[in-house]
């Protein structure tokens, strides 16, 4: 066969070109994970044949061995990785290997410090394993032949600015990598050492690595040699699936390294499940709880995470079929018994099977997590990584709705601190004699939350007031209305019902103060007209004049704002824009001093910048800012006087 030569020099996108460098310096103490990497990427490749040939063995080429070779030459100073997987054809090279097609390029970039040991976690973070062998290598060269494809493929770079791409001859399917040893790097020149890598960090993968193995001469007693010297093929790892193993025969070590291979993580997990599920719906699952969010975590239509076996053959990561989204960090592999083998990916969205399985693992991941909630600091350091995104599962998973509550943390008045690490069943064990309701507060930044007017009468009778300032909490308190028989009450919406809690003195005053600013709220109203709903005394306001709350039934002014900056408009939601209510603080000076205002330009405006101030202290934003001011200088030159 020949092959019309095509060769191109092509540049390197901007962040590889960015990413080689740093991974050579921040990864350089550790080296040797390009094999590693090298060895789980021919093991992917290994598997996508595997389900591709299902319904097409002609992509054997009659050629059935599945194997990863790693090989040496002294002499030409190379270490070779080559794979008998999918191949890859010159668009793909171009897209895995010129460019870095990822989500999160950006922030990656950006948290990067210039802390070699910092920036090899994020690196790892990141996922960038084919970049590992510049760390060795000052020049890489890639062939690669697409299964089923006639036309073979070469990359080659030094990993400074370019590469060079071209067509040649490749008599077999797969991925053959072949490193060029910097100088300095003789170590890998070894078979004991690699064989050492090998067993290290690659022992897990299911196909078998296979190395030369020199065999030396034999000879009788009297030194005659009865058989030459050779070369025996021989391999190298146990070439068993992990999760196929009892969890007694499996160390920390071999999970961990699983880990790594499954999630292209550099970093150990934090927590993993093995358990196999027997009955008519037999399965094997190996999860884990990745240590760092993964930087597309945010990306919520990336199809990885969980890998689907069917008795050891791989048949997709389409990760939504597996896990759902709100789990999306998960990693790990599920391994089906009974489903059948020629199975595809449009039967998967329609099993029965699917979904049982999806069902349980979930659980089981649920399960974990509540173990995990028992180690205060891991937890914390899970829930600073994934607590968003697990928010999102009391919107999603009604069945698990209850198990995920438990889940959660939120900040609260408890601490008043930003660091979410109070329970909906700490908050319940702390409940006041008579509270019969659970507390919360929106907003858009902590400290606005934290220092809402709302909070003032609760602060004052001692009552507890969950915090949210995340955008997600929004929609998770719409679909989280009660926790342990409690119903979940916004400080901001509605009547308060505190009376229970109320001395009957308190109660008495009460009533007196409402019937004593009849007038006056009445005289409100009109100034105010259709701003408001209505303007009544407040019974939640110590320190502040007045405040704004919406209808128990109403959006809150928060998500209001949220929808807003989405460019959503209420009436196209079919929600009208509800009007809030206004509450004024008849304790407060400025309320009692308008109380005898006989000024009506004046009155108006005293009670246009209390409406105002209402709204900038919900952090929210003014139809006419100066028209604000010129009515607040006005009222502050009349005290001059």
């Amino acid at each position: 066969m020949t092959v019309e030569a095509k060769k191109e020099t092509l540049g390197f996108q901007t962040e590889v070109k960015h990413l080689l460098h740093l991974m050579i310096h921040s990864l350089y103490s550790n080296k040797e994970i390009f094999l590693r990497e090298l060895i789980s990427n021919g093991s992917d490749a290994i598997d996508k044949l595997r389900f591709e040939a299902l319904s097409n063995d002609g992509l054997y080429e009659g050629n059935s061995e599945l194997a990863i070779r790693v090989a040496f030459d002294k002499d030409a100073r190379t270490v070779t990785v080559t794979d008998s997987g999918i191949g890859m054809t010159r668009e793909e090279v171009q897209d895995h290997i010129g460019t870095i097609a990822k989500s999160g390029t950006k922030q990656f970039f950006e948290k990067m410090t210039g802390d070699e040991a910092k920036d090899s976690e994020l690196i790892g973070q990141f996922g960038v394993g084919f970049y590992s062998a510049f760390i060795v290598a000052d020049k890489v060269t890639l062939t690669t032949r697409k299964a089923g494809e006639k036309e073979a493929v070469r990359w080659e770079s030094a990993g400074e600015g370019d590469y060079t791409i071209e067509a040649v001859e490749k008599e077999s399917r797969g991925t053959e990598i072949v490193l060029h040893l910097k100088e300095g790097e003789d170590e890998f020149l070894d078979s004991y050492r690699l064989r050492s890598i090998i067993t290290k960090f690659s022992d897990h993968i299911s196909v078998p690595i296979i190395m030369d193995k020199e065999i030396p001469a034999e000879t009788d007693e009297d030194g005659k040699e009865t058989a030459p010297a050779r070369i025996e093929e021989e391999t190298v790892n146990s070439a068993s699936a992990l999760w196929t193993r009892s969890k007694d025969e499996i160390t920390d070590e071999e999970y961990n390294e699983f880990y790594k291979h499954v999630g292209h993580d550099f970093q150990e997990p934090l927590a993993h499940v093995h358990s196999k599920v027997e009955g008519t719906n037999e399965y094997t699952l190996l999860l884990y709880v990745p240590a760092r969010a993964p930087f597309d975590m945010w990306d919520r239509d990336a199809k990885h995470g969980v890998k689907l076996y069917i008795r050891k053959v791989f048949i997709t990561d389409d990760a939504e079929q597996l896990m759902p989204r709100y789990l999306r960090f998960v990693r790990g592999v599920i391994d089906a018994d009974s489903l059948p083998l020629n199975v595809s990916r449009e039967i998967l969205q329609q099993s029965k099977q699917i979904s049982t399985i999806k069902a349980g693992a979930v659980k089981k991941v649920l399960g974990l997590l509540k173990t995990l909630s028992k180690d205060a600091e891991k937890y914390e350091k899970f829930w600073s990584e994934f607590g968003n995104v697990i928010k999102e599962g009391v919107i999603e998973d009604h069945k698990n709705k209850d198990a995920i509550a438990k889940l959660l943390r939120f900040s609260s008045t408890h601490t008043d601190k930003e660091k979410q690490d109070v329970s909906l069943e700490d908050y319940v064990s702390r409940m006041k004699e008579g509270q019969d309701k659970i507390y919360y507060v929106t907003a858009d930044s902590f400290s606005a939350a934290k220092n809402s007017p709302h909070l003032e009468i609760f602060r004052k009778k001692g009552i507890e007031v969950i915090l949210m300032a995340d955008r997600v909490d929004e929609w998770l308190i719409s679909n989280l209305t009660e926790f342990d028989g409690k119903q979940l009450q916004s400080v901001a919406k509605g009547e308060l019902d505190l009376d229970k809690l109320d001395t009957e003195e308190e109660k008495k005053e009460k009533e007196e103060t409402s019937k004593d600013f009849e007038s006056i709220l009445k005289q409100m109203k009109e100034v105010l007209g259709d701003k408001v709903s209505e303007v009544r005394v407040t019974n939640r306001l110590t320190d502040s004049p007045a405040c704004l709350v919406t209808g128990d039934n109403d959006m809150s002014l928060n998500m209001e704002r949220i929808m807003k900056e989405a460019g959503q408009s209420m009436n196209m939601m079919g929600m009208g824009g509800s009007k809030p209510i206004f509450e004024i603080n008849p304790t407060h000076a400025l309320v009692t001093s308008i109380k005898d205002e006989q000024d009506d330009d004046r009155f108006a405006d005293i009670t246009n910048i209390l409406f105002d101030q209402a709204i900038l202290s919900e952090g929210g934003q003014l139809d006419d800012p100066a028209a604000f001011v010129h009515k607040l200088n006005g009222l502050l030159q009349g005290l001059l006087k």
